[in-house]
């Protein structure tokens, strides 16, 4: 597998601090042209500012890179496209893609403003929706992208005092998945990685002993892997520490329980059956789960 960047284009959100601006040393170490995106903003996206992602510009510009800075938020889809055509202008084309801009506003469902869930939903969800749009033309294009979408274990398994986190996150799973499919056949690869960093956004999280073994650098090898040439689509990869895993979502063998008026009561009876995960698959597309559940119905017959 080639690790190179020389002659590619990344544009990496949110990478004023922590794994953004990881992301951006890494890939521009390699050789990438890069274009630093921060809104500069807290933790909770609150205030703004275009310093972060200077600095860490100017970093990459000391070593010897390229890399320019730019302080759109990424809910806002006209300031987007502004960023990609200043990538665009400047070199030409975009090849990567890293969806890492994010924001935190935990607390317990019982007790979370509607607010506080779609402004998280619409920074991590909308926000590489409207990151992803602008740079899908010129992907097509070029017939190469790779694209990168920042999940969670809190959206894949699930994390207390963090329902609206969690949603975003796993949309990010979905979007990747279909996105997948239609990016194909013009070799646009599109991922999820799904980090744990102790970062602005989790140093709170953990305690003391883990800081050290979870740092963002860790994560840097995922995201390399999924944003090269010979990247695999579909994959959600997990990083910390060291250490890597995928994650998929899964179907089971399941079972036939037919429609009529006992089907209830024979599916309550069976319920375990269904949910053995003996010989289950991880599917091509959606259009998996109907073909299984014609079989099940075929071979009732």
């Amino acid at each position: 597998m080639s690790l190179d960047f020389k002659g590619r284009v990344a544009i990496v959100t949110g990478a004023g601090n922590g794994l953004g601006r990881q992301h951006a040393l890494a890939l521009a170490a390699r050789g990438a042209k890069v274009l630093v995106n921060d809104l500069g903003a807290g933790v909770d996206g609150s205030g703004g500012s275009v310093s972060a992602a200077q600095a860490v510009a100017d970093e990459i510009r000391s070593r010897g890179g390229e890399a320019l800075a730019n302080g759109a938020s990424v809910t806002d889809f006209a300031a987007v496209q502004a960023m990609v055509q200043q990538a665009v202008d400047a070199w030409g084309q975009v090849d990567i893609l890293i969806n890492n801009a994010g924001i935190l506003r935990d607390k317990s469902f019982s007790k979370m403003d509607l607010a506080d869930f779609r402004l998280v939903i619409e920074v991590h969800l909308m926000g590489a929706v409207h990151c992803t749009k602008a740079v899908w033309p010129h992907m097509i294009a070029r017939k190469y992208g790779r694209v990168i979408m920042t999940t969670s274990s809190s959206g894949l398994y699930g994390n207390f005092g963090q329902s609206n986190y969690g949603a975003a996150k796993m949309a990010l799973v979905g979007l990747m998945q279909t996105l997948s499919i239609e990016g194909e056949k013009n070799n646009i690869r599109v991922n999820c990685l799904a980090p744990t960093a102790a970062t602005r956004m989790t140093e709170d999280l953990f305690p003391a002993d883990m800081l050290k073994a979870f740092v963002p650098e860790a994560v840097v090898p995922a995201m390399l892997v999924l944003a090269g040439e010979d990247a695999p689509a579909r994959t959600t990869l997990c990083a910390g520490a060291g250490g890597f895993a995928s994650a998929n979502i899964t179907l089971t063998q399941g079972v036939y329980a037919g429609m009529d008026a006992g089907a209830p009561e024979l599916l309550a009876a069976r319920l375990g059956d269904a949910r053995d995960r003996t010989g289950e698959i991880v599917p091509g597309s959606g259009a998996a789960q109907g073909a299984n559940e014609m079989r099940l119905a075929r071979e009732a017959r």
